[in-house]
């Protein structure tokens, strides 16, 4: 007897990155639903720190969200509080590991991460 194994569909949906460190052009990457703007960067070599390994325990990982604040996860409180401590917060950051889309298109700008160690 054959078995037949269904998927669920797969939304996906564009992640747009601008870059605020000179010489480097906007990008755009397919983004899935409940993949967050960290993971599209580390899998698309682009840099941007994550010193917790991506588990909201720091604020390395900072972006500015341009569009798309309704399409990600909302803000915790516990992001809220490392928010407070990265370089630059604006009303608009949010930290590219808690940025899990979950509903359509999102664009974001990374800061220049010249700041950081090893940079």
């Amino acid at each position: 007897m054959l078995k037949f194994v269904s998927f669920a569909p797969m939304n996906i949906f564009k992640l747009k990155i601008h870059f605020e460190e000179a010489g480097k052009e906007p990008v755009e990457f397919p983004i899935t639903q409940n993949e967050s703007v960290l993971d599209i960067c580390l899998d698309n070599g682009i840099e941007l720190q994550h010193n917790c390994g991506g588990v909201c325990g720091c604020s390395t990982c900072h972006v500015y969200v341009n569009k798309g604040m309704d399409n990600i996860q909302e803000i915790s409180d516990k992001e809220e509080d490392f928010i407070d401590r990265a370089v630059n917060p604006r009303i608009t950051s949010r930290l590219g590991c808690q940025c899990v889309v979950f509903n359509g298109d999102i664009e974001v700008t990374l800061p220049d991460q010249h700041h950081f160690l090893g940079h």
